[in-house]
């Protein structure tokens, strides 16, 4: 039976000619043809070598064979029948709960129509958004799978990289019309720029482009990544945000696409164990495919600068 050709419907039908006493009876539990029954089990004496039913006028007698092989038969058979369960489980996992763990801004602005396109194709599935710029903790469960905008450095992690976000100055039309367009990245420090308030994360990057930039000339100061992008929308001046953002903003148009900006890798990560369970497998895997498109600015909306050369001041707007 360890032939490369074997075939398990042929052990199929001998443990039901076998358990039948039979051919006919053995075609009515499997609810097959006679005939079918008798090649299978021609087939697999052809296969042995030796004959497995003696047949009589009332049936089927088993040989000495077939007494032989066949509690390996019903091995097989319980596998087979163990392995059909596992995959219908797997098939009919179509509800559960999912605990996505997330930044604030990508709450906000990136996940909601992925998560509604995925309440719509799995509604059996329940989700629990986690809005935080804590990094959620995998190995501790607080999430079942994390959109995180830095790789994970644990081994126990699965991780898979959804592709990069770019990061652009942007400003709202009703600012532009009052302070004018910026045309080249020093025209910024003529204007009214959002930063952040305890964090020097765009102070280093205008550093990194060789221009001295002091607290005191970003005019608005926040470390609320939603509050900061709002301010952008409002037109309270020129910050530096996430592109796929601005699909999002009305009116708000990215600046300066010779400002080549570092982008921020976008990871989906999962624990090691988790993956095995169905339900979080098909929200892992609706979220690989539905975040790649969403990163990228809807038709009509300004491309930012393709490639980054240098660390810059807003390498950070949408960081963690």
């Amino acid at each position: 039976m360890a032939d490369a050709g074997f075939d398990w419907a042929l052990v199929k039908s001998f443990l039901a000619v076998l358990d039948a006493g039979s051919l006919m009876g053995a075609a009515r539990r499997l609810q097959a043809q006679q005939p079918t029954l008798s090649r299978h089990v021609a087939e697999l004496e052809a296969q042995l070598g030796t004959p497995l039913f003696e047949r009589t006028g009332r049936g089927v007698v088993p040989t000495a064979a077939a007494r032989a092989i066949a509690d390996a038969a019903r091995q097989m058979q319980d596998g087979a029948e163990q392995l059909g369960r596992t995959l219908r489980r797997s098939r009919e996992a179509t509800s559960g709960t999912v605990r996505i763990s997330t930044s604030e801004v990508a709450a906000v602005w990136l996940l909601p129509q992925v998560l509604a396109a995925l309440r719509a194709a799995e509604p059996g599935i329940q989700v629990e958004l986690v809005a935080s710029n804590a990094l959620s903790n995998l190995l501790r469960r607080e999430a079942d799978i994390a959109v995180r905008m830095v790789r994970p450095a644990q081994a126990t992690l699965v991780a898979r990289k959804l592709g990069d976000i770019a990061i652009v100055a942007a400003a709202h039309e009703s600012y532009l019309a009052r302070a004018g367009t910026p045309r080249e990245p020093a025209d910024l420090l003529r204007h009214s720029l959002i930063g952040y308030d305890s964090d020097a994360l765009l102070l280093r990057g205008f550093a990194a482009l060789g221009v001295t930039v002091a607290r005191e000339q970003f005019a608005l100061r926040t470390d609320d990544q939603v509050a900061y992008g709002r301010l952008v929308a409002a037109g309270a001046g020129i910050g530096f945000v996430a592109a796929y953002n601005i699909a999002h903003w009305p009116g708000v148009r990215a600046l300066l696409p010779q400002l080549q900006i570092p982008p921020l890798p976008c990871w989906l990560a999962v624990h090691r164990e988790i993956r095995g369970n169905p339900v979080v497998r098909r929200v892992f895997d609706f979220l690989a495919a539905a975040i790649p498109p969403a990163l990228v600015l809807q038709p009509g909306a300004p491309a930012p600068a393709a490639k980054a050369r240098t660390r810059s001041a807003a390498s950070g707007a949408a960081k963690r």
